[in-house]
């Protein structure tokens, strides 16, 4: 429970205002996408935290998944992704995914992503975890850098859409049940902010920081979808927490992505004795789905005694690593690694959130006039697992569903006003927002990671509380402040969902509850019941 529905004490009568038709919180693909989908006669206001640059998406390496090859269709690619679900994907949801997967490519190309090509024609494709076929289309592998450089260079020119960086979303304002806009506060001025609209979409990425190694970038604290708790949006399926199998273990580095398409490309996994191990584990070894090699590694270093295993490409020459993989390949130069002569240490790191926001194919969600897309969302398309590459697609399907739908909601609204006063007995504070930050992560990576039991669940439990008995009435002023306040939520409410499922299913492995349920599974489901004060 929630004390307050505001992280701020407030007057918006006292507050600068400013309407748009269409307010966007996030600049990865799937913020900006929207954007471009939205028709140019709506002003449109993009909100980022930091820069524009800086995302989620822009640092995915492997690719996106799209069904082109003569052999593939939707239907295979609809068969893979539920099998990498565990039986908790909508079925519905996956089949728009799938089948729309095309044109929203055909789209990015018209944009100028430069995909690597067979030839003239056809794009390359690879494949990676529990595909069945070579279907993921790539750049090298900084697909997500190309891809966000060329749809942010898109909105740039786009005279309806403006762009608000450094701008952090505090609140939604809600009244009668509808978003009515957005409380925001502006770093480079220091300044309290109401931006108000009929249609606020949430596309704000991942939550990878209430952990403790994450290849998220530090603006990963799940702001999106703890404002969107706070105003009293249903969440969904938040135990189903993906670790990436192959991040780069170093002493200088614990969160680089070793992206998937190298196992894609042959790379094997060695424990730390030089042992092959995935064909004991999965009938499909080192491409299995992410979550059984996960638990693989997790299960091999404690076995070794080992914090970390290799991963191993040497049998590829040089100058192909260097072409196919430019970026880890240099990267792991930097640090000594010659992944044509060398293993690469590697571990599991938080990776990607399949639950969220609970929103339909259009990003609808219990609040009128919210909306949310991207992997701040969730739809049902992942299930307890995501299937390799289908994350770009994701934001690009589901985005341009919402730019479409834009018409039918705003032909008939009239500006949007609100009147919000907020007066509480919170009080200033001398707390340590960093410190008390990273407490959250230890506990979150000690008991609520790979592996989980109710036990350990509980644990993590008592002391979170503690956590936000500490904070509750403290007086937020400072970015850390708020992000400290949603860390610790959300953290709260991803071990609720993860005591709730008695049962392994995907990413959710409980040791005290090894087999999968499938009698009483079921999605979960939490709303919030925000305070009045």
């Amino acid at each position: 429970m929630i004390k307050y529905r505001y992280l701020l004490d407030f007057n918006s009568d006292n507050l600068e205002t400013e309407y748009h038709d269409v307010l966007i919180i996030g600049s990865g693909i799937a913020g900006v996408y929207t954007a471009l989908e939205i028709p140019e006669k709506y002003d449109v206001a993009i909100l980022t935290k930091e820069t524009i640059d800086i995302s989620n998406s822009v640092l995915a390496q492997g690719g996106i998944a799209v069904s082109l090859d003569k052999e593939d269709s939707p239907e295979l690619h609809l068969k893979d992704t539920l099998y990498a679900g565990a039986g908790l994907c909508d079925e519905d949801a996956v089949w728009v995914l799938v089948n729309e997967a095309a044109s929203n490519i055909e789209c990015l190309c018209e944009y100028g992503v430069n995909f690597d090509r067979k030839n003239s024609q056809e794009l390359s494709l690879t494949r990676e975890g529990a595909h069945s076929k070579n279907r993921i289309i790539h750049a090298g592998d900084t697909t997500g850098k190309e891809v966000c450089d060329k749809l942010i260079s898109g909105v740039k020119n786009r005279a309806n859409v403006k762009i608000k960086e450094r701008t952090f979303a505090i609140d939604l304002l809600t009244e009668n049940g509808e978003c009515r806009g957005l409380l925001a506060y502006d770093e480079d001025t220091s300044r309290y902010k109401i931006y108000l609209s009929n249609v606020v979409i949430c596309a704000t990425g991942g939550i990878g920081q209430i952990y403790k190694n994450t290849t998220n970038p530090e603006v990963a604290t799940g702001d999106g979808i703890c404002l969107a708790y706070r105003a009293g949006a249903e969440l969904m399926d938040l135990e189903f927490i993906q670790f990436h199998p192959t991040v780069l273990y170093h002493p200088e580095n614990k969160s680089f992505l070793i992206s998937e398409a190298v196992r894609g490309e042959g790379a094997l996994l060695r424990n730390i004795n030089g042992e092959r191990f995935m064909p004991k584990y999965h009938e499909l070894n080192e491409l299995a789905p992410r979550d059984v090699v996960s638990r693989a590694i997790f299960e091999e270093m404690k076995r070794t005694g080992s914090s970390h295993v290799y991963l191993d490409i040497t049998f590829k020459g040089k100058d192909y690593l260097e072409n196919r993989f430019p970026n880890i390949y240099k990267t792991c130069l930097g640090y000594g690694i010659d992944m044509s002569k060398d293993y690469i240490p590697v571990s599991p790191a938080e990776h990607y959130s399949m639950g969220g926001i609970r929103a339909d194919v259009y990003g609808g969600t219990n609040i009128k006039g919210f909306y949310a897309c991207g992997e701040a969302a969730c739809n049902g398309i992942h299930g307890a697992n995501r299937l390799a590459s289908n994350s770009l697609l994701e934001g690009l399907v589901f985005g341009h569903k919402i730019g479409n739908a834009v018409d039918n909601i705003l032909q008939d609204n009239e500006k949007t006003g609100v009147s919000v006063i907020v007066n509480t007995d919170r009080v200033p504070n001398d707390i340590d927002a960093e410190k008390l930050i990273k407490e959250v992560q230890e506990i979150m990576t000690q008991y609520v990671g790979i592996i989980r039991n109710k036990e350990g669940l509980l644990h993590a439990k008592a002391e979170i509380k503690k956590i936000s008995d500490t904070i509750t009435d403290m007086r937020n002023s400072k970015i850390k402040h708020f992000e400290l306040q949603n860390v610790v939520l959300l953290a709260g409410i991803v071990i609720e969902f993860a005591l709730e499922r008695e049962e392994s299913r995907g990413a959710h492995y409980r040791s005290d509850f090894p087999c999968t349920d499938d009698i009483n599974w079921r999605t979960h489901i939490i709303k919030s019941a925000p305070s009045v004060r």
